[in-house]
């Protein structure tokens, strides 16, 4: 899992944000599960996979702040 770039997430739009935000939350469930039964190898995965939630987030809501919403 590489990082995403904050520049790419800011071209896209609410729904596109929104749609990647629950991609990744079901593989970060995903890889919580893997963990638990011991298959999962890249434990670094987990880490990139809470900080790109993060930064989803963090973009959607300013987003939703400049929007006035």
């Amino acid at each position: 899992m590489k990082p995403l770039k904050p520049d790419q997430l800011r071209r896209m739009s609410l729904a596109e944000l929104q749609k990647e935000l629950d991609n990744l939350r079901t593989e970060q469930y995903r890889a919580r599960v893997q963990k638990t039964i011991g298959q999962l190898k890249d434990t670094d995965s987990m880490r990139q996979l809470k900080r790109n939630i993060a930064r989803i987030t963090t973009i959607i809501n300013e987003k939703r702040r400049e929007a006035g919403v």
